[in-house]
């Protein structure tokens, strides 16, 4: 298939999710009619819907509706919306009492996905980390979401620095869990350290963690328990907002 029948297909896939929720359950016919395609294409285009658990068929014989895939990913861009909003306050204070850049992180395929930050007063660096993917071994935020079960080890550990870890047991995830709040030492970076702690949701396991990162010369290894005590404190009360009571 070429390049514009494959956006043309999932212009018209589109089309039809934006019909279904105009109109509810429709019939195949009305379908092809409306988007003024033949109705095997239109069947074609349900089908490969309907296996995304997109669309189902309704009880009615011959119409589609909308399917539980639907709110499955409402749901979830819901909660990323709700994370980033409800935690800024909360990581603007932080960014302010640490004097460095804030990150919320959650974990996608494997790895520790930024996706709000908030500079630090003292910050140097333009990096502006959002939307980045970061090995989880390798930072704060993704060793958080590997001790609490979010975020799964891959079979092999990359080396970034010569102080990355690169043996799951030296990761000490149990140490993690414990304390509550991981840290990592140049090892993502040479002259860049981080610490990070879990935050909670509604049904009390981890969603996401909150980290700040800072130059090693600043956020020094004598800082890293203060700077992770604060992370808890903020880290729970983020939970709070999102709705975490325990």
């Amino acid at each position: 298939m070429s390049n514009s029948a494959s956006v043309q297909s999932v212009d018209r896939a589109i089309a039809i999710l934006e019909i279904l929720a105009r109109d509810g359950a429709t019939r195949v016919t009305d379908l092809a009619a409306e988007l003024a395609v033949h109705k095997s294409t239109a069947f074609r285009l349900l089908a490969a819907l309907e296996q995304g658990g997109l669309v189902e068929q309704s009880g009615d014989r011959g119409r589609y509706r909308l399917g539980f895939g639907v709110v499955r990913l409402a749901g979830a861009a819901t909660a990323q919306l709700d994370l980033s909003r409800e935690s800024r306050p909360v990581c603007l204070r932080l960014a302010e009492e640490i004097g460095e850049t804030v990150n919320i992180a959650v974990g996608r395929g494997g790895d520790a996905v930024n996706v709000s930050q908030v500079r630090g007063p003292a910050a140097i660096s333009g990096h502006n980390w959002v939307g980045q993917r970061t090995p989880a071994h390798a930072t704060s935020s993704g060793k958080v979401l590997l001790a609490f079960g979010v975020l799964r080890l891959g079979p092999e550990l990359e080396r970034y620095t010569p102080h990355t870890i690169t043996t799951p047991h030296e990761l000490r995830l149990d140490e993690i869990r414990e304390r509550g709040w991981a840290a990592t030492v140049e090892e993502l970076e040479v002259g860049l350290n981080a610490v990070a702690a879990p935050i909670r949701g509604a049904d009390g396991s981890v969603v996401a963690a909150v980290s700040a990162s800072g130059p090693s010369y600043r956020l020094t290894p004598d800082r890293l328990a203060d700077v992770g005590a604060v992370l808890v404190a903020g880290a729970r009360e983020i939970s709070q907002r999102i709705g975490y009571y325990g």
